[in-house]
């Protein structure tokens, strides 16, 4: 069995966020929790190591949710891997130009948002035979309580940042409860990435994440 870390309460909050829905490839329409998936990473960007992999526990929601929405210009094309290693290699420069690839989308954003998430790490197969959990433990809250990150931890989208700090005292969820229905846990990586959801129910503006191995696709694809 992995080593498991004991779990970390973190307090997360932000002006705007965006946990795009998969289903609408369009327009950008934001879940109204963050995934699973969106608090892994806003945790490896204060601590990522190949040793562990972060398992989100539970997600408490601190504020009204309340939604905004708006246009923003966003570019169609995305380079893929292969080109930009062949350019590296190359050195030649790529022809492209923002202007003549722009698209104007509406978002359907969050606003004001606060939580406290509540993960813990678990030790993979790829830690060595130095590495321990508690190692692990002790960076993090290092990290956590300097503000320290590796890169700016986001909410969902990279211009909306994300403020990481420890947990205050008299914290409380919101006082409400709400069926959320499905909503994406994470992505199973593999020959054919799979993405992976759970049945999301808000108990008084708290939300228990099942385990990763428990998620599963639901019947119709979860669209």
């Amino acid at each position: 069995m992995n080593e498991v870390s004991k779990r970390f309460a973190v307090a997360i909050r932000g002006d705007l966020a965006c946990f795009s829905r998969p289903e609408l490839k369009t327009e950008r329409v934001s879940y109204p929790i963050p995934t699973p998936s969106a608090v892994r990473g806003i945790l490896e960007a204060i601590l990522w190591k190949p040793a562990v992999v972060w398992r989100v526990d539970e997600i408490r929601v601190l504020k009204p949710i309340a939604y905004i929405q708006f246009r923003r210009n966003e570019v169609n094309t995305r380079m893929s891997d292969r080109t930009a290693d062949s350019i590296r290699k190359s050195g030649d420069a790529w022809n492209y130009y923002a202007d003549d690839d722009r698209a104007q989308r509406n978002t359907l954003a969050l606003r004001d948002v606060a939580y406290v998430v509540s993960a813990h790490m678990e030790m993979t197969a790829r830690s060595g035979a130095e590495d321990s959990i508690r190692k692990f433990e002790e960076m993090f809250e290092r990290r956590l309580a300097k503000g320290q990150h590796v890169t700016q931890p986001a909410l969902g989208c990279r211009e909306f940042p994300a403020f990481v700090e420890p947990v205050g005292e008299n914290v409380q969820p919101i006082e409400h409860s709400e069926d959320l229905g499905w909503i994406l846990h994470d992505i199973r990586f593999g020959r054919e990435n799979e993405p992976v959801f759970f049945h999301a129910v808000m108990n008084r503006g708290v939300v228990a994440v099942p385990p990763f191995s428990d998620a599963t696709r639901p019947q119709g694809g979860g669209e």
